[in-house]
């Protein structure tokens, strides 16, 4: 079994569809295809959801009015036949007509996630209806039949295994089948999503969950590059990364991988490929268990950080101190993503603020509390880079001429991570890019 996941922008125009019809069936084998939704569908759905919120039906009559035309025209270009077409035009018109009836009812948070989910619906069921149109035999596999995630929001990758074996044993002479990424069912059996970038995450569950040869991961990019394209002039796809240094990557930063979708993978070793839909033969990136070289391989950076300093004198030695500070932050169930310590302080990073009036509050009973927003986190990763000898000069010194707020170094032996202001960002990353990789930038 291969698992197949395609980004919005592999599926946001109709040439793009046909480009996912012609890579899935390149071969005869056995695949599972996870679809996210079609760019720009979600913000839109995003704004909708806003909109009603807000209370301004009127705006979000305007928002849903816009999307429908885009998808009414979408099948006008996907398909050729006429009966092809009406049945597409009456799935969006089924979809469409549910988020009319949202403006007659009151909002809440599980009607929100209603709307967030109509995206790869749609995208799944037009892409299966395209099939149809081809003729090429497929099984529509709803994932709200066997996606869940618990009371925690983390996925349920036992009950996610039995449920969608039993679903695949039904059809054991089928070859293709046809899912979404993203949406799942809560332990209220709503209907609930992964968050923003899921399809990826929900590629790796059903892989771990099918025993798959291969978890497939194709976007507009080739392959995991050692550098941000969008920042620094000159980067290359990294060949070949462990689930480690993978899992480093994605989590600070690395926007081709979502961050959690490293780990279902890992558990069930099962390799994954980072793949260019615009570019099939490119090699890409092949993410396994295997740890190959040393040094640096890639780097990654973190934007929306917030440093939080906390200073006491008295307290920071007492036992037991780290742990009534590292409480306060669980208790606002907010994450820490680094953290260094002195005799008389502790600073710490951020990336979710939604509590973080409280989190200052709570903290002043520890001593004196400074916040330093706008911070990015850069990493560089590799095998045994916090372990090689003059690796950390080697980085340092390709960083003197800015500010460094803190340095994290020997947490992981494949990352060393520094936090800087955001506005040194491009610098500290082109300058890396020069000293660490060897060449100079164009």
């Amino acid at each position: 079994m291969r698992i197949m996941k395609f980004g919005g922008t592999s599926v946001g125009k109709p040439e793009r569809m046909h480009q996912v019809l012609d890579l899935i069936t390149r071969d005869e084998k056995r695949k599972i295809v996870v679809l996210s939704a079609l760019s720009g569908t979600t913000n839109a759905l995003v704004q909708i959801g806003e909109a009603l919120a807000e209370g301004d039906k009127d705006k979000a009559k305007n928002l849903i009015d816009t999307l429908h035309a885009h998808y009414k025209a979408f099948v006008e270009e996907l398909l050729s036949s006429t009966a092809a077409k009406s049945k597409a035009n009456k799935i969006v018109k089924e979809h469409f007509e549910f988020l009319e009836i949202l403006l007659k009812i009151s909002f809440n948070e599980a009607i929100n996630r209603d709307i967030l989910a109509q995206g790869e619906l749609l995208s799944t069921k037009l892409f299966y209806t395209l099939l149809q149109e081809k003729d090429i035999p497929a099984v529509f596999l709803p994932a709200l039949d066997f996606m869940s995630i618990d009371e925690n929001n983390e996925p349920e990758l036992a009950k996610i295994r039995e449920k969608l074996q039993q679903i695949l044993g039904r059809y054991p002479q089928d070859q293709l089948f046809v899912t979404q990424g993203y949406i799942c069912k809560n332990h209220k059996n709503e209907v609930d999503n992964l968050k923003r970038g899921g399809s990826d995450y929900t590629a790796s569950l059903i892989g771990a969950a099918s025993q798959a040869e291969v978890i497939e991961i194709w976007t507009d990019i080739d392959g995991m590059h050692n550098n941000d394209p969008r920042v620094v002039n000159k980067t290359r796809p990294v060949a070949k990364l462990s689930f480690d240094e993978a899992a480093e990557l994605a989590y600070f930063g690395a926007k081709i991988l979502h961050p959690a979708s490293i780990w279902p993978a890992q558990q069930g070793n099962v390799p994954v490929k980072l793949l260019n839909t615009m570019d099939p033969d490119a090699p890409g990136t092949t993410i396994t268990s295997q740890e190959t070289g040393k040094g640096v391989k890639a780097l990654a950076a973190k934007d929306g950080i917030t440093a939080i300093k906390i200073k006491s004198s008295r307290m920071l030695l007492a036992y037991g101190f780290l742990r009534q500070v590292f409480e306060i932050f669980e208790r606002y169930k907010t994450p820490i993503d680094m953290i260094t310590t002195s005799e008389v302080a502790i600073s710490l990073t951020i990336d979710d603020t939604s509590h973080l009036k409280q989190l200052q509050e709570a903290l002043k009973d520890f001593g004196t509390v400074e916040i330093d927003a706008n911070q990015t986190i850069i990493s560089v990763v590799g095998n045994q880079v916090a372990n090689e000898k003059g690796s950390l000069a080697g980085i340092m010194n390709c960083l003197t001429n800015f500010p460094i707020r803190m340095v994290s170094y020997g947490g992981s032996r494949h990352n060393v991570s520094i936090l800087v202001d955001a506005q040194y960002k491009q610098q500290a990353l082109q300058q890396l890019n020069e000293g660490l990789f060897n060449w100079e930038a164009e």
